[in-house]
């Protein structure tokens, strides 16, 4: 039996939601997957020159685990990894390599295991939920890891939202970004976070898009990654002034994320001219909302 797995790209934080908010993106990694003896990678697109093309690999990996969970032997598998999501740009590639393998192994195996559970494993494996939640369920999704498992909810999202994503040439690791951050905040910076992802999830569920200018700032990373990213509140704030509600760190950076009410590509357009006035190439894309997360079929 063949699979064929799709995966969707994942912006984690939104801003002032970091490690619990994540949203899908139309933006995906694909996998054709076979049981075979031995594990055998080819890898297409992101990654091709210098992922591993073993059992290393984070896809087989992830196989493995769904073998693994299952109490079911693992012999190899042949792997056909098409990649669009860049790496180390805070798009979800990591996420999208693990809840893919998972989920190419689970459909291998006859789908024993539920989404639930994959997002537990992936979550595990990952680290953390935000991006692992919205690459299996889709949409925009609100995790929270508990000792027993991770709890995640997904919202429906205003259509009439442009998402405007910013991926400059140049990379980031996320062990880096997270470095960054102090062991702990002021309660004002954590109040202030606390209403601003409120109000975000309300104003999004409300279709009330005006909230979102408010609701989108945040105190409690990107302004310690800014040492990292120096040109982004120059980008951000060309961002707004070309119309965007606002413009964040798409989960740890580089990448930025503009949210739009009406067409988004006048903002983008905006974005590249004022990232490469601050000595940095980049290429800006609108993207819909995944609704439906990662997906298999059998052929």
């Amino acid at each position: 039996m063949r699979v064929h797995v799709r995966v969707p790209a994942t912006s984690a934080n939104l801003g002032p939601g970091f490690d619990a908010l994540g949203l899908a993106l139309a933006l995906y990694n694909e996998v054709v997957a076979e049981e075979r003896d031995g594990v055998t990678v080819t890898i297409d697109g992101e990654g091709a020159d210098r992922l591993a093309r073993d059992a290393h690999n984070v896809v087989a990996r992830g196989v493995r685990l769904a073998y693994e969970a299952a109490g079911r032997p693992f012999k190899g598998c042949a792997l056909a990894c098409v990649n669009r999501i860049p790496a180390a740009r805070g798009l979800g590639s990591s996420a999208a390599a693990w809840v893919g393998g998972l989920a190419a192994g689970n459909a291998l195996l006859g789908s024993p295991l539920s989404r639930d559970a994959l997002l537990g494993l992936a979550a595990r494996a990952e680290g953390h939920p935000d991006n692992v939640a919205a690459a299996v369920f889709g949409g925009l999704t609100v995790s929270c890891g508990t000792p027993q498992g991770v709890t995640a909810v997904t919202l429906p999202v205003p259509k009439n939202l442009a998402w405007v994503v910013l991926v400059p040439e140049v990379t980031s690791a996320t062990a880096e970004a997270r470095a960054l951050l102090p062991r702990s905040v002021p309660r004002e910076d954590a109040v202030f976070n606390v209403q601003r992802v409120a109000l975000l999830l309300a104003g999004l569920q409300t279709a009330l898009p005006a909230a979102l200018s408010v609701a989108l700032e945040d105190r409690l990373h990107q302004p310690y990654r800014l040492k990292l990213f120096p040109w982004m509140p120059t980008v951000a704030a060309a961002a707004r002034a070309a119309g965007a509600l606002g413009c964040v760190l798409s989960g740890a950076g580089p990448s930025l994320l503009a949210v739009v009410d009406g067409d988004g590509q006048a903002v983008g357009r905006t974005m590249e001219e004022a990232l490469s006035g601050a000595g940095v190439r980049g290429r800006a894309r609108v993207l819909d909302v995944d609704a439906a997360g990662a997906s298999s079929t059998a052929s």
